[in-house]
């Protein structure tokens, strides 16, 4: 793969990044995964497990 080729790719990449960021819904659900993400990660370190304590 040409450097060339490797730059078209990561343009083209980087113009349907752009159009996600301003796609409202795709924002919303990115948010929500995060979300979640982090709230698991939060959880499993103070030991909470199902509603419970581990």
């Amino acid at each position: 793969m040409s450097s060339e080729t490797n730059r078209e790719e990561h343009a083209e990449r980087l113009e349907e990044l752009k159009a996600m960021v301003h796609d409202e819904s795709y924002m919303s659900g990115a948010i929500l995964r995060i979300a979640n993400v982090l709230s698991d990660e939060i959880m499993d370190g103070i030991g909470v497990s199902y509603g419970g304590w581990k």
